[in-house]
């Protein structure tokens, strides 16, 4: 039997519409009508979007993917849908090579190993160096950095392992090679993000021109904009074959260069939250690339110099921070969606369409999410898990 969900608004194609009735099969969508007849579920309220997709996430829940086995990538799975995540990319920072790669297999595992239901789906890999610039390394460790020489290259790319589940790479590709490294792995399917980069404008553009398509955390760790010489940031808000990773927790971009990454560049932007071990968690201390980062009640991750690392951001939150700006529920909710989806390459996500999968998130009035589906299956239901902790609580 089909599922058929109603609800008063949805976001489909791109715009906030409704009465909508969107009916499922088989974890995919079939149709969608203004239709309620036959509605298995009636949502009476709030906003009913796409599932979110997260494409630069280090880890979250207690959990670092540098250090990851099955039972801790299940716990991450499990727990992203009450964020109204459903599909994410883990990711994995500065390390040597070998490294990286033993790092790597132990995510394509432990992501093989979850549950068919219930969790958020892995989408692959991202990895975030090593081959970055040390003058703009951020928290990560410029001694282990690399250029993107044929050699290292072709230790990510024999692998077949490796090379299957590779999305994306941030790299700067300013280093020596770095252009040739750009052509590469593009050819091989690998979007390339500019990211921990001094590059110039003209830099920026040429890796453009061999086939870069993304910014990582744009202003972060990255050549600054003035007016004079534009740098990573300046060619990224100008030239639209890039798609801008930006972490919208206010800390990283303050709010009013967020509303105007929008005002700029809003089908561009890609939300992410780039979270490590501490997001979902109290103030403490936890990992991030095998290093220890420091959460306090501020709420942003710091490394023991004081070094931003990471954030403790959820992409529900970040999506709450852009509309608090005054941008358009709208287009705060396709940054988090559509354009995620699209710079990976995943067509079928991210979209309320027919074919599409059926990963659908149920937003109430305050945008907080209620119910998330994966795969037309329900992975999270804050009615059941509230009345959970009331039941424990009493025990």
């Amino acid at each position: 039997m089909d599922a058929v969900v109603a609800a008063p608004r949805a976001l489909v194609g791109g715009a906030v519409t409704g009465p909508v009735a969107v009916r499922i099969r088989g974890g995919r969508f079939v149709d969608v009508t203004e239709d309620h007849a036959g509605a298995t579920e009636v949502l009476t309220s709030g906003i009913l979007t796409p599932g979110l997709v997260d494409v630069q996430i280090n880890g979250a829940f207690g959990v670092d993917f540098a250090d990851v086995d099955p039972a801790a990538m299940r716990t991450v799975a499990q727990s992203l849908p009450s964020t109204g995540v459903t599909r994410f990319l883990p990711t994995l920072i500065t390390a040597p090579v070998p490294t990286v790669l033993r790092q790597a297999h132990a995510v394509v595992a432990a992501s093989a190993a979850l549950p068919t239901t219930g969790v958020a789906r892995p989408l692959g890999l991202h990895l975030e160096g090593p081959f970055l610039s040390p003058v703009r390394h951020g928290v990560h460790d410029a001694s282990v950095m690399v250029p993107p020489a044929p050699a290292n290259l072709d230790l990510l790319l024999a692998d077949e392992i490796v090379a299957a589940a590779l999305k994306i790479v941030t790299m700067a590709p300013e280093l020596p090679g770095g252009l040739e490294a750009v052509r590469r792995l593009v050819d091989a399917g690998v979007v390339v993000s500019v990211g921990h980069s001094n590059a110039t404008a003209a830099q920026t553009t040429e890796a453009a021109d061999a086939g870069a398509s993304m910014v990582t955390h744009l202003f972060n760790a990255q050549s600054p904009l003035t007016h004079r010489e534009p740098g990573v940031p300046g060619i990224a808000l100008t030239d639209p074959r890039f798609t801008l990773g930006l972490i919208a927790d206010l800390a990283h971009v303050a709010g009013p260069i967020c509303r105007l990454v929008f005002a700029a560049a809003g089908p561009r932007v890609a939300l992410v939250t780039d979270a490590v071990a501490a997001a979902g968690m109290p103030p403490g201390r936890y990992r991030l690339g095998g290093a220890d980062v420091l959460l306090t009640e501020a709420g942003v991750p710091r490394s023991p110099d004081g070094t931003i690392a990471g954030s403790a951001l959820t992409l529900d939150r970040a999506v709450r921070n852009i509309v608090s700006l005054g941008v358009s529920e709208q287009d705060a909710l396709i940054a988090a969606t559509r354009t995620p989806a699209d710079v990976i390459g995943e067509k079928w996500l991210g979209r309320i369409a027919p074919g599409a999968v059926a990963d659908l998130v149920w937003w109430d009035d305050d945008l907080r999410p209620r119910k998330v589906w994966v795969d037309g299956e329900v992975a999270f239901d804050a009615e059941v898990d509230d009345y959970a902790e009331l039941a424990t609580a009493g025990n």
